[in-house]
């Protein structure tokens, strides 16, 4: 389990195509204090650690994504030298600071929209219909590994086979410097986890 609070923004140090694809991931966290089998929120997606060590005077971990993950999220568009939201499992006792997050990927959205508001940046992201009926105003939503709040919802053709949900969020500056959101453009591919409240609270509204 996480929290959604990005603890070190890492970087793809090499990308492997086997039977399976290893990302080897820079970091600032000691590998000594990473276990093989640990679980590590990379922007988002709960991945196991399969390998670890420090080259080059620089710290790195080594995790294996499937195909299946590869197409459910945006680790397929990995390269070299991407940056990585990144945050270590949760421990009993730690500081809940953002919301309840399981590191499990529901689907892809894209920002459609960033304009400033404040000191912050207003971004609109656009997701399936699929993915928008479980985020509502003020609720919470993990978006590339990050807790945020939404501040509006908006359903986009409705009634039509095409229909999609627009929602908006504030980031702060301080955000922005110690995660991704600093480097982030309009048209970029973001993973989106729904919150498991809203998750259960809709399966429990489907039965009669």
């Amino acid at each position: 389990m996480f929290t959604g609070i990005v603890s070190d923004v890492g970087r793809v140090r090499s990308v492997e195509h086997r039977g399976d694809t290893r990302f080897v991931i820079e970091t600032v966290y000691d590998p000594q204090g990473i276990a093989l089998g640990a679980s590590i929120a990379c922007s988002g997606c709960c991945l196991t650690v399969v390998e670890k060590g420090n080259g080059d005077s620089k710290n790195w971990f080594a995790v294996d994504a499937s195909a299946e993950t590869l197409g459910c999220t945006t680790l397929g568009r990995w390269e070299e030298g991407t940056p990585i939201n990144l945050e270590r499992a949760l421990k009993a006792g730690d500081e809940l600071g953002g919301h309840i997050v399981s590191g499990h990927v529901d689907g892809v959205g894209e920002i459609v929209d960033m304009r400033p508001d404040g000191d912050s940046v207003r971004f609109t992201f656009e997701v399936s219909d699929e993915l928008g009926r479980f985020i509502a105003p003020k609720g919470s939503v993990t978006i590339d590994g990050t807790s945020l709040t939404v501040n509006e919802v908006e359903d986009i053709r409705p009634h039509s086979n095409e229909s999609r949900t627009r929602f908006g969020v504030n980031i702060i500056p301080h955000t922005q410097t110690v995660t991704t959101w600093g480097q982030a453009k309009v048209g970029n591919s973001v993973n989106i986890e729904i919150d498991m409240l809203a998750r259960y609270v809709a399966r429990l509204a489907r039965k009669d």
